[in-house]
């Protein structure tokens, strides 16, 4: 048997200097926290507001957007999925009343607005300085606002009155008023021609911008024609109306509707398309859905305010987020990326008591969504009382 093997003795510092023998007997782990990483998020967060907001629009190649509420005061925030990373650039406060709309031109270099007070303004989106005013633009208040291209926008009012101005010249080359109430929303054609407007009158105007005349009103239809939207690549138009029905229009045959579809939602106050086939549509009740047109049906809910009328929606430049603004003092966020990849199918199928399918993480249902049981049980609730949530009056064929 080997002889045990002994252990050789240590040598320590006579003057008790043992460097190695000190850090051994001292040193202890490090438990302080570092800084946090940042939390991503799918969609920034919300951005509350001290009064209603009105409009909202992306700027067109910057993480920014644009708000206006209705104390005519306007903002303009970058937006970050980063946690906490929404950050105010800069407000303004030079409309007297509510803000109604806003739009970024088309090099994002200068933000429009338009007011209950008349007045049109342009502001500098880097520094937020007004550039020009246009101080009694209308005789009623201005409700609507649509850039047509680098020269050229049009502006509605309360009482129905059109107008197209020409930077270059600083005037309105435009003038018509054919509606007898407000005009609610504005398109105009991939070509520039031809414009179209709707209104509280309950018809949709046609106006050739190259020729400067106007061409014709449909027919009237029942109920305020809220938002407007072309579909189909150019082949079809698509009418919001407060009484909750989507109206079909086909190109050049604008006097009477091709299609009827009831929404079986309380209205639809604004609608903006996602892709050629789906627009996502805002109600007084607060719900934004996804409708697909031709075949038409309401594919599920991207989000909500609960209970607050939603005011206006906004695309993002990429086509990732939706924006809302509502009665709420709140803009929020949605997540649309999947949606424009969605395909629906021909047929009909007739599904009672079906609850709206989420589309979203933040939609009903969601973990991110703090009125998510709430809101699931009063979709259910208003889904047993209806029999079909794509009810149409057509056969869904999708012909001019």
């Amino acid at each position: 048997m080997a002889a045990p093997m002994e252990t050789a003795p240590i040598c320590r510092d006579p003057d008790g200097n043992d460097e190695e023998s000190q850090q051994e007997e001292t040193e202890e782990p490090d438990d302080t926290p570092g800084p946090a990483e940042p939390q991503v998020r799918d969609t920034p967060m919300d951005i509350t507001f001290e009064a209603a907001v009105n409009t909202i629009a992306f700027h067109p190649s910057q993480d920014i957007l644009a708000a206006g509420d209705i104390d005519g005061d306007v903002f303009v925030y970058s937006y970050s999925c980063v946690e906490n990373g929404n950050k105010e650039l800069w407000s303004s406060g030079h409309h007297l009343k509510s803000c109604r709309d806003a739009a970024f031109s088309s090099d994002g270099q200068q933000l429009f607005t338009v007011s209950k007070d008349k007045s049109i303004h342009i502001l500098n989106v880097e520094e937020g300085k007004l550039v020009k005013r246009i101080t009694k633009a209308h005789d009623s208040a201005l409700n609507s606002l649509l850039l047509i291209d680098e020269n050229l926008f049009a502006t509605g009012d309360d009482s129905g009155m059109l107008k197209v101005w020409d930077l270059r010249r600083g005037t309105a080359f435009m003038e018509m008023k054919n509606h007898e109430e407000y005009i609610s929303s504005m398109a105009i054609d991939q070509n520039k021609k031809m414009l179209l407007t709707t209104s509280g009158d309950g018809t949709m105007g046609v106006f050739n911008i190259k020729r400067r005349r106007f061409e014709l009103l449909s027919e009237y239809q029942s109920g305020d024609l809220t938002s407007v939207a072309i579909m189909k690549r150019g082949k079809k138009v698509a009418c919001g109306s407060s009484e909750g029905t989507i109206y079909l229009f086909n190109w050049n045959g604008f006097g009477a509707t091709s299609d009827r579809f009831a929404v079986k939602a309380e209205s639809i106050d604004c609608m903006i398309p996602i892709n050629d086939n789906i627009v996502c549509t805002g109600s007084v009740d607060g719900i934004i859905r996804a409708v697909n047109i031709l075949p038409n049906r309401v594919i599920g809910t991207v989000g909500q305010h609960p209970g607050e009328p939603i005011e206006q929606l906004a695309k993002s430049r990429d086509g990732r987020f939706l924006a809302s603004c509502a009665h709420d003092q709140k803009v929020k966020f949605w997540d649309v990326s999947n949606i424009g990849s969605i395909i629906v199918d021909v047929y009909r199928k007739r599904k009672k008591n079906r609850q709206l399918q989420a589309l979203s993480k933040k939609a009903f249902g969601g973990a991110d969504d703090f009125f998510a049981d709430l809101k699931e049980d009063q979709a259910e609730a208003k889904e047993k009382e209806e029999e079909d949530e794509e009810e149409s009056d057509s056969d869904d064929s999708d012909s001019d």
